[in-house]
């Protein structure tokens, strides 16, 4: 299968056909080993088996497994590059969006940050 366009989902998403284009997911993307995909990628957590051309957002945690390859930027908290995995670009690493306590959302309220 070949898509071209946009992808937005709040499901689980598996490809391994052709994407040409952009992918939003609030869950995880796994490219499987025959995935070829072409776009910008923001996602919970991402999983490489295949081949990826472009940036990759990712709020938890990225793997790029072995035969898997990546040619872009890459922004996540957590990743995992495998012996045998290809990757070009840079890495930026952020730290996981912490949950406020409710004694620190209190004080931060009346505060007024």
């Amino acid at each position: 299968m070949q898509i071209k366009g946009e992808i937005h989902s709040a499901e689980e998403l598996y490809v391994d056909g052709e994407i040409d284009g952009a992918l939003v997911l609030e869950q995880a993307l796994t490219v499987g080993p025959n995935g070829k995909v072409k776009a910008n990628i923001k996602a919970r957590d991402v999983l490489i088996l295949g081949s990826v051309k472009g940036n990759v957002e990712v709020s938890e945690k990225i793997a790029i497994k072995d035969k898997g390859s990546l040619v872009g930027d890459i922004k996540t908290a957590g990743i995992i590059i495998d012996d045998g995995a290809y990757f070009k670009g840079s890495i930026d690493i952020i730290r996981p969006a912490q949950p406020r306590k409710p004694a620190e959302a209190n004080a931060a309220a009346a505060s007024g940050a």
